[in-house]
């Protein structure tokens, strides 16, 4: 049994009460044991003075490919089609175990330094048991799958997949990593979206979610110019032809939802579906600005991802705060979305939409202990006095302001230094990898 006691800090619970106190916190094991204040520091293994800090519930992101990582830089100024036909599905092709490993380690360790605890992550179509490998090795908690695609005459050859082996293939990797280390990883059924997918691929990881019970993730409506492809297929709209496939229930989560019109949002929210909202990555590939106060105030489901990082190009929750609020005052007025509301979608929604919001997304005693500590003492932060701390975060922090991040009640990285990670083994990996990368690939 390990215990960690941390004491005189400033806790933003994020519970029901929504309660924001100076206090103590004792984790045993894996989750939160107590809070409260003066806790007996006799019953610790290991004591974290936090005078000065503010220990928030980790972030949780609900869009992510990891397998993209190395592609950082690579893929700057596109709309997205182009910039999937022209520099990401070529590398995806390109990209072999090694490669993918460190892709995902880079991913995992940028994630870690800013606080964020769980990811919902697609690989992509090769080498996924690599990704699987550097999430049990890093600590990182998250949902993660093999893309799915079996349809398209432009995607490489490579990444070209028949309906079956793509389903025999995700199929082994669930039965192999869904659960690992008492559920700290779960997998989750990964078509890229209904552009590269069969009908009869989607109807088959239908019935296989439901047999499974796991999360199906895809994205959907992100560009006008792929709903047009969907329309002229299926004479439907995106989210309409998922629900008429009966994939559109709670255990659907949907990258982007830019361009939804009135009977997808009624479908949403009447469904459960949950909407993962990528305001960098939506702004980079100048695909749009989703209607997420709409969304909001109807009560659906949304929460925050970055997604890739050479469409963003930064896996920081705290971007994706600020854009989130920042972009949509101009459209809908100061108060459409406050910080407090993308502070939500950032922790409890994440939850919400990973179908842990019993165990993870806020501090509360019996939770896992999913947690950053920041280090709010900072001019860039000040002053304190009479100041909103959700708001000090939402708007004045940034990355660097993390110093400790703590997964299933084991700290990953301790005053900014990775306890799981080798940093300099990771960078050093990375350039040789995407070298390689881009010479099988002939993309300059």
């Amino acid at each position: 049994m390990t215990t960690i006691l941390i004491k005189n800090i400033q806790i933003i619970t994020m519970n029901k009460k929504e309660e924001i106190f100076i206090g103590d916190l004792l984790i045993e094991n894996n989750k939160i044991k107590q809070i409260g204040t003066n806790l007996n520091a006799h019953a610790a293994d290991k004591i974290i003075d936090g005078t000065n800090r503010t220990i928030i519930p980790g972030f949780v992101q609900t869009h992510i490919h990891l397998c993209q990582t190395l592609f950082r830089g690579k893929g700057d100024d596109l709309e997205l089609m182009d910039w999937l036909r022209n520099r990401i599905w070529p590398l995806e092709a390109a990209h072999d175990e090694e490669s993918i490993y460190y892709s995902a380690m880079l991913g995992i360790g940028e994630l870690i330094e800013s606080g964020t605890t769980t990811i919902v992550d697609m690989e992509t179509v090769h080498h996924t048991e690599q990704a699987f490998r550097a999430i049990a090795e890093s600590g990182i908690r998250a949902l993660s799958g093999k893309v799915m695609m079996d349809k398209g005459d432009e995607v490489p050859l490579p990444l070209q997949e028949k309906t079956a082996e793509s389903i025999s293939k995700s199929v082994e990797l669930l039965e192999k990593w869904n659960g690992f280390d008492h559920g700290r990883i779960q997998y989750a059924f990964s078509p890229r979206f209904v552009v590269s997918c069969t009908e009869e691929l989607l109807k088959e990881v239908k019935s296989l979610s439901d047999h499974y019970h796991v999360k199906v993730h895809t994205h959907a409506s992100e560009n006008q110019g792929e709903i047009q492809i969907v329309q002229e297929e299926t004479g439907m709209r995106n989210v309409v032809y998922l629900d008429h496939l009966g994939l559109a229930n709670d255990r659907l989560i949907l990258a982007h939802c830019i361009w939804l019109d009135e009977e997808e949002k009624r479908i949403i929210k009447e469904k459960g579906v949950h909407v993962s909202h990528c305001p960098g990555s939506n702004l980079k590939l100048a695909s749009g600005i989703a209607d997420t106060p709409y969304l909001v105030c109807n009560h659906a489901s949304v929460s925050l991802g970055a997604d890739g990082a050479p469409c963003n190009n930064n896996l920081d929750m705290f971007n994706e705060m600020r854009l989130a609020a920042l972009i949509q005052k101009p459209i809908h007025g100061p108060t459409a979305m406050d910080a407090k509301t993308v502070f939500r979608m950032a922790t409890i929604g994440g939850a919400k939409a990973v179908g842990m919001e019993k165990e993870i997304g806020s501090i509360e005693i019996g939770k896992r202990a999913d947690l950053a500590i920041l280090n709010l003492h900072n001019f860039h932060t000040y002053p304190s006095y009479d100041v909103d701390p959700i708001s000090r975060i939402v708007y004045s922090a940034t990355r660097a302001d993390v110093e400790t991040t703590i997964i299933d009640g084991k700290i990953v990285m301790e005053n900014k230094i990775m306890k799981t990670l080798d940093k300099e083994i990771i960078l050093k990996e990375s350039n040789t990898s995407i070298k390689r990368l881009l010479k099988r690939s002939n993309i300059r």
